[in-house]
């Protein structure tokens, strides 16, 4: 039987709303593992393609970020919660409307970090937004609360159902 702390310790879950606690920028980072050394920690951030503007910020990562993470951007807020995500190097990572409240020049920062951050890991990516969902292996679409269609992203795309659907008209809206 799995103990309830190792199964915690083995699951990371990102929200939409990056929370940073009043700290450091290498504080916020190391929750994601506590014991974690500076070198640790700023190679958590380079993964995550997070490292250059924290070393950008007025202390680097000794910058205190205020009160939920008011120093820094929505992007950098959530490139940081990436940072700590992979510090925590979990066994499975929920990822919950994680780029939803960004705008797409954020996002794009976003997908390169989430390439890295979900790579040899079991990944639940909850999104709306089809480029999150673009990079995963396989995608349910849910409505009203059943699964309607199931496979991979470009079976669905390539196909005449709910997720062709919306990725024709997610299309239209980037020309």
């Amino acid at each position: 039987m799995l103990h309830p702390k190792d199964l915690r310790r083995a699951i990371v879950m990102v929200t939409q709303e990056a929370y940073l606690f009043s700290g450091t920028v290498a504080d916020n980072i190391a929750l994601g593992k506590p014991d974690a050394t500076l070198d640790e920690i700023r190679a958590a951030a380079r993964a995550v393609g997070a490292d250059e503007f924290i070393s950008a910020l007025p202390d680097g990562y000794d910058t205190d970020v205020n009160k939920r993470g008011g120093r820094v951007s929505a992007g950098q807020r959530q490139l940081i919660s990436f940072a700590r995500a992979f510090l925590a190097d979990p066994a499975v990572l929920i990822l919950d409307e994680a780029t939803a409240s960004l705008d797409i020049p954020s996002e794009r920062l976003i997908q390169d970090a989430l390439q890295t951050l979900l790579a040899d890991r079991t990944a639940i990516i909850i999104a709306h937004r089809l480029s999150t969902v673009a990079i995963a292996d396989r995608v349910l679409v849910m409505e009203h609360g059943r699964i309607i269609e199931d496979d991979a992203p470009d079976v669905l795309i390539a196909g005449t159902g709910k997720f062709a659907q919306l990725h024709a008209a997610w299309q239209e809206t980037l020309v």
